[in-house]
């Protein structure tokens, strides 16, 4: 009869408030491994440390080294069944080879050929687009054609069908971002595919769930119960960019409207509740003025930055990092963040937040000062 080995090693650990590695002791380890049990003695201070310690670590993705290779995919890499998406998925160099950008955390630039169509399938995990350039490519959702152009936002609720097709002579790439790594973790996904034509080659202005939704603080009657994720399948740049551009100018005339001196910054929001468009990840937009430094800023959880426009100085813990347009970088939980710009800098965010904030787990902490 073969014994399987025990998964199970206990290391030996002396000094205060530790027992004595004695024979015995030694002995009481080896049954506790063959019965697959752990001491907390043992691993305390791995699983309860003094503040949080991300396996993940800062680091910084050239937008100008990864369209190349998006593009060299894309003659290489069919987009149909099989690979599903020609989607290359950031991995962060603390988490073993995994493609996760943070341990809850995907981000992948995703690449359409002209004419090419990205067959329809779900998923339990949610979702979204930001495009950084270009358009062309309409996503389908549940049937509903929606425009993906520069600077729009476009999130995408677990569980609902969708497919891309690209009507231009160009090819289009964008940022995807998911909460796979969190429901991988919890061993929670489900995914379906759909079929391989995304049904409709439509290509309106407005989708309908923008015809519905999109007017400002105005909500349908017809739709009056809180949906767990916005209905609303784009936030379109224009208003992005006006409501950034219109703080900045408030602050100029003396009226309290930025996060802080030079800093803009808005939050997308479900239109049927006020709060985060997709239960497991928030969406910001920050605009720094020319000559803006932000605060040192720690937050419990993790997140993704993305360059819209202009350049600037990122320090992210100890790595510091001149950034341009389209750069991506990670702020593992609880690192400090600093933004600065000499000329002007706009990022897209997205974050784990609500996951911690539900589990009431959430802390920030600004230059020493808890909140």
């Amino acid at each position: 009869m073969t014994t399987t080995p025990s998964p199970v090693t206990i290391r030996t650990t002396g000094g205060p408030g530790h027992p004595e590695p004695t024979p015995e002791l030694q002995a009481l380890y080896r049954r506790f491994e063959s019965e697959l049990l752990v001491p907390l003695w043992a691993e305390i201070g791995e699983l309860m440390p003094t503040e949080p310690r991300s396996k993940a670590q800062p680091h910084l993705w050239r937008w100008r080294n990864l369209l190349p290779m998006a593009e060299q995919a894309g003659d290489l890499v069919p987009v149909g069944r099989g690979g599903e998406r020609r989607a290359i998925a950031l991995a962060n160099p603390g988490l073993g080879g995994h493609p996760f950008a943070t341990p809850t955390l995907w981000a992948a630039i995703q690449y359409l050929k002209p004419h090419e169509d990205a067959p329809v399938h779900r998923h339990t995990q949610n979702a979204f687009r930001f495009v950084v350039e270009g358009e062309g490519v309409w996503t389908v959702v549940d049937g509903d054609p929606v425009a993906m152009r520069r600077g729009d936002f476009l999130p995408q609720a677990g569980w609902h069908w969708h497919g891309h097709h690209n009507r231009s002579d160009r090819p289009m790439a964008w940022v995807d971002g998911l909460d796979i790594p969190f429901q991988h973790y919890t061993e929670a996904t489900f995914f379906e595919y759909g079929t391989d034509d995304v049904g409709t080659r439509e290509a309106p202005e407005y989708s309908r769930s923008e015809r519905l939704w999109a007017h400002p603080g105005l909500r349908p009657l017809t739709h009056l119960t809180p949906s767990p994720a916005t209905p609303l399948l784009a936030y379109r740049w224009e208003h992005t960019d006006r409501a950034l551009a219109e703080q900045l100018a408030l602050e100029a005339e003396g009226v309290p409207a930025t996060t802080e001196p030079g800093h803009a910054a808005i939050r997308y929001t479900n239109p049927t509740t006020g709060g985060d468009v997709l239960p497991t990840l928030r969406t910001e937009f920050h605009r720094l003025a020319p000559d803006t430094a932000t605060a040192a800023v720690r937050e419990v959880g993790s997140s993704v930055f993305q360059v819209f426009d202009g350049t600037g100085e990122v320090t992210v813990g100890g790595a510091r990092w001149t950034v341009e347009r389209g750069d991506l970088f990670v702020v593992p939980s609880w690192t400090p963040l600093g933004l600065a710009t000499d000329t002007g800098l706009d990022l897209f965010r997205f974050s784990d937040t609500p996951v911690f904030e539900r589990l009431h787990l959430d802390r920030t902490s600004q230059e020493g000062t808890h909140a």
